[in-house]
C-alpha cells in the first residue's frame, strides 16, 4: 500500500504518502470520520476528494468505502465482519441506540449534523423497553459509551467542547445525554434491529457479564 500512496502523492502534489496512509488507517480502524469533528475535517475532505483512490486502497482488505455528502461523513465497512467480536453489553447498547435513532429520524428529531440527542431518562426507558433489563450502572455505561465513540456511532453530549470552539451550556448541564451519530446506520445494518429480540429473551446474567473487554473490536453486525 505504501508504493500505491507514494505514486499517488507524487501525481497529485497535494499531500504526502504518509498523510494518505494515516487517513486510510484511521478510516479502517475508526470506521466513520465526521466533518463535524474538528480533528477529522482534513481527513474527511481527503476521502471526499479522493474517494476512488481510498476505495481502491482498502478494497484488498475487504473494506468498502463510501461518502455521505449530505451529512458530511465518510465510512469504511468490512464486507466480511467477524461474528462475536463485540461483547454482549456493547452489542445490546449499540442496537438500542440504533432503534432510538431510527425512531427519531422518522419523527424528524435530528440536528443539522444528522445526530439524535437522547437524555439519560429516555435512554433508560428505551433500554428497559427493548431489552427487558435495566440500563448498566454509570461506570459500565461510561465504558460502553467510550466504545460507541470509537465505533463512530455515538458520543456523550458533554464532549461537544472537544470538537467545537465554544462549549455547549446545555450539554454541560446534561453530562449523560448521548448524541447518536448518523454513521450508526452504516455500521449497524438494517438487519441489526432484529437481533434485539434475542437479547430480550436472554438470561439476565448474559447482559451483565462483560468482563472480557473487546472494546477495540468492530461491532458485531
Amino acid at each position: 500500500m505504501a508504493s500505491y500512496w507514494e505514486a499517488f502523492a507524487e501525481k497529485t502534489k497535494q499531500h504526502t504518502a504518509a498523510d494518505y496512509e494515516a487517513v486510510a488507517y484511521r478510516l479502517a480502524s475508526e470506521q466513520v470520520l465526521y466533518h463535524a469533528d474538528r480533528h477529522s475535517r482534513t481527513a474527511y475532505w481527503m476521502v471526499h476528494q479522493f474517494e476512488r483512490e481510498f476505495r481502491e486502497a482498502l478494497a484488498p482488505l475487504g473494506i468498502d468505502v463510501d461518502v455521505n455528502t449530505s451529512l458530511r461523513y465518510v465510512y469504511a465497512i468490512p464486507r466480511h465482519a467477524k461474528a462475536n467480536m463485540a461483547s454482549i453489553g456493547q452489542t445490546v447498547l449499540a442496537l438500542v441506540l440504533r432503534a432510538i435513532y431510527d425512531e427519531c429520524i422518522r419523527q424528524g428529531q435530528v440536528n443539522d449534523e444528522g445526530e439524535v440527542k437522547c437524555d439519560l431518562i429516555e435512554l433508560e426507558e428505551k433500554y428497559r423497553l427493548l431489552t427487558g433489563r435495566d440500563l448498566p450502572s454509570k461506570g459500565k455505561l461510561d465504558q460502553l459509551l467510550d466504545t460507541m465513540k470509537r465505533w463512530g456511532i455515538a458520543r456523550r453530549a458533554d464532549e461537544l467542547a472537544s470538537f467545537d470552539d465554544s462549549p455547549d451550556d446545555e450539554a454541560a448541564m446534561q453530562p449523560y445525554s448521548v448524541l447518536i451519530r448518523p454513521g450508526i446506520v452504516e455500521v449497524l445494518g438494517e438487519t441489526a434491529l432484529a437481533r434485539l429480540a434475542q437479547f430480550n429473551s436472554a438470561p439476565p446474567d448474559d447482559l451483565a457479564d462483560d468482563d472480557n473487554d473487546n472494546s477495540d473490536e468492530e461491532p458485531d453486525q
